[in-house]
């Protein structure tokens, strides 16, 4: 067969693909670039991966494939689970055919492997195919077909990548409703070290990246090699080190029992999984970036600001107190208005109203158009809140359709913000919320959509059958997918309690997430810093908050609130009748700022300073080219020390000079500024990268822009 051994090479990264002997791709090297190799050379390094038999082991040399599988000696988790009404429950799959893509390109050399195979004794053919992308990222997917008469049951279908010995420190993320993306370390040891997601979706708790590199790896050092599953219902990753002292990470779909039933002919394609490998944490976020920003469907136009009124009126919608908001967000420079949650019948509180989406008469008599006709006036964009597949009892569509819930036996699950789960799956369900969907986004040519999504789905089933989350998920990218085949311009923003939501498969689909329901600054700068290691920051809502957050009760001046929302798609969710004047004028010139940096912000490569003193936070972004650069030094408390030392702002050009420009918006209220500020701040990059220069003296919580210019 031709392509026994093929080299996948781009951004910095090799994979090694052993073909060989008609068996499944298996993974010889997965890591930093090795530069030009010829056949010779492959196969010399896959004869160099081979290790001598272990006593009490199996008497030949195990095999890895991307699918792992028990018949060649892995006696980890097994790529393929699944029967036949109990037997074909171990396959051994012989490749038939082997498609490599892009090897016409000879200076590029190939992209991409797919291998077809087959066990006819199970009955059972395979797809399973593993990418480079240019930006150095490694995806890979299956997909099984029952070939044989009876129904084949997948259990689970996990693909894996081996990991080098010397990587033994497991990263993931942790998280809760208000605090999402909580980092997280272990020791990698013998065993299993496994995230479960059975929330139906992606979940507030979700391990997000699960890396593994070598012990004490941090942004700018030390390899990390992670993966990603990009689904938006129930996932898995997996870190595993077996006794033999091999260790891979995976991932894929976890499935509910009888989820899927294959009968003769049908197929299970499993999600993408992702495989990030850099040097530090950056260059691992960095192939993330840059991959997203790559693809044909992210947002190519400025990230308009935006104004969402829910935490100002909440249920409270007067189309005069409404109307007022818009005109001062207008003032401001604000560019997209948003009415969030209660504008459909019966939604006076969260307890009633979920899938009657009709414009509430009693509370808007002439419909939307006043509002938005206004909105519109002022020369802003206007965005619309929709929660579709979420229903409350306490609805027409559910008093005319309770079979249209999600239930298990026939019995409804508990409710969860007094509401359920509207099932998608069901063809007469899905038109019906298509339906709705088209003629409100249709009649007043909303720009976008917040769609939430405010509970987990538990016994999420069909009507006296099986689990449904698998159909459900599918379903739901279905209909985002439907909306925007009919309104091309149209955006969604992806929000889930907040950030329950975040994962590459929703983002397919999505223009931009809602980090969390807490926009309380302090909270809020962790989480824009690791929601980074998968998204660019032009994909997270980030918005101003109130002065005394409605969800932690913490009060922060404006220079912190806008400071920390500057980085990603900025917006405001404060009641701005409540603004002083001298409020008011600091936040226009934010917003000023926050235009005329976002192209740069949006745009830049991620730098995360690793940092000792846990009082600050110092992160930025650097330019393509190295011209210029914006980092924002951070305090989220008060040190031990008076002074906590030098900021280093690295991943400068060494050789170029840039100037300084600290950036103080305001009174600049207990900055006290180094004498350098004073000076005509030119350094060289080597410098700035090195040695680092004195940060002020601020109090706690408080952010001090500095923008870097070559001169």
């Amino acid at each position: 067969m031709p392509h026994d051994l093929v080299h996948l090479t781009a951004g910095g990264v090799s994979l090694v693909l052993d073909c060989r002997d008609r068996a499944l791709p298996a993974v010889v090297h997965w890591g930093a670039a090795l530069g030009p190799l010829d056949e010779a050379a492959l196969a010399a390094l896959a004869e160099a991966d081979i290790s001598p038999v272990a006593p009490n082991e199996v008497d030949v040399p195990v095999r890895l494939a991307v699918l792992p599988e028990p018949h060649r000696g892995w006696t980890g988790r097994p790529g393929l689970s699944g029967h036949r009404d109990g037997r074909d429950w171990s396959p051994a799959f012989t490749v038939t055919s082997l498609e490599v893509t892009g090897a016409a390109d000879a200076a590029a050399g190939p992209t991409g492997v797919t291998a077809h195979a087959e066990d006819p004794t199970a009955g059972l053919a395979l797809r399973l195919t593993v990418e480079m992308l240019p930006s150095g990222l490694v995806r890979t997917r299956a997909a099984v077909t029952n070939t044989a008469a009876g129904t084949y049951t997948v259990d689970d279908l996990t693909l894996a990548l081996p990991v080098p010995s010397r990587a033994r420190e497991i990263l993931d993320f942790a998280g809760r409703w208000g605090k999402e993306r909580t980092p997280q370390r272990r020791e990698l040891v013998v065993g299993t070290h496994e995230r479960e997601g059975r929330k139906g979706r992606t979940g507030a708790d979700a391990a997000t990246v699960l890396s593994v590199g070598v012990p004490g790896f941090g942004f700018a050092h030390g390899e990390v090699w992670g993966v990603h599953t990009a689904w938006s219902g129930n996932h898995r990753h997996v870190a595993e080190r077996l006794a033999t002292g091999r260790q891979v990470v995976g991932g894929g779909e976890l499935l509910l029992p009888g989820e899927v039933r294959l009968g003769t002919g049908d197929a299970y394609e499993g999600p993408w999984v992702y495989a990030a490998y850099g040097d530090g944490l950056d260059d691992q976020a960095r192939r993330f970036h840059r991959w997203l920003r790559s693809r044909p469907q992210h947002p190519r136009t400025p990230r308009p600001v935006t104004l969402n009124v829910w935490e100002a009126v909440y249920f409270d919608h007067d189309l005069a107190r409404l109307t007022d908001l818009a005109e001062r967000a207008a003032r401001l420079g604000v560019e997209r208005y948003v009415l969030d949650d209660g504008w459909f019948r019966h939604r006076r509180d969260d307890h009633a109203g979920l899938g009657d989406w009709y414009v509430d008469e009693d509370v808007w008599p002439d419909g939307l158009g006043p509002i938005v006709d206004r909105v519109r006036a002022l020369g802003m964009q206007f965005g619309l809140w929709f929660e579709p597949e979420m229903v409350n009892e306490d609805s027409d569509l559910a008093r005319a359709h309770p079979e249209w819930i999600m239930q298990a036996d026939g019995r409804l699950p508990v409710r969860s913000r007094d509401q359920q789960v509207l099932n998608l799956a069901i063809p007469e369900a899905f038109a019906h919320l298509l339906d709705r969907m088209t003629a409100v986004i249709g009649e007043y040519g909303i720009d976008s959509v917040k769609w939430d999504h405010n509970r987990d789905l538990a016994e999420a089933g069909f009507p006296g059958g099986g689990a449904a989350v698998h159909e459900q998920t599918l379903a739901t990218y279905r209909l985002m997918a439907t909306l925007k085949e009919r309104f091309p311009a149209l955006e969604i923003e992806s929000c889930s309690s907040g950030g329950a939501r975040v994962d590459l498969g929703v983002i397919e689909h999505t223009d931009r997430v809602w980090v969390s329901d807490d926009i309380d600054p302090l909270e809020r700068q962790q989480m824009h810093r690791w929601t980074q290691q998968l998204l660019p920051p032009e994909l997270l809502g980030a918005h101003v908050a109130s002065g005394r957050n409605h969800t932690t009760g913490r009060v922060h001046d404006l220079a912190f609130r806008a400071g920390t929302a500057m980085v990603g798609h900025f917006g405001i969710e404060w009641d701005l009748a409540q603004a002083t004047d001298a409020e008011e004028t600091a936040l226009a010139e934010w917003i000023a700022l926050h235009k005329e940096w976002r192209g740069l912000l949006h745009g830049g490569d991620l730098v995360r300073v690793d940092e000792v003193d846990e009082t600050r936070l110092v992160s930025g972004t650097v330019a393509a080219d190295k011209q210029q650069a914006l980092f924002f030094f951070v305090s989220t408390g008060r040190s031990e020390v008076s002074g906590t030392g030098r900021v280093t702002f690295r991943d400068l050009d060494p050789d170029t000079a840039y100037r300084v420009d600290p950036v103080v918006v305001g009174d600049g209220h207990g900055i006290v500024p180094p004498p350098w500020w004073s000076g005509d701040r030119v350094f060289r990059g080597r410098v700035l990268g090195t040695v680092g220069l004195q940060p002020p003296l601020v109090p706690a919580d408080c952010v001090v822009p500095f923008r870097l210019t070559a001169v």
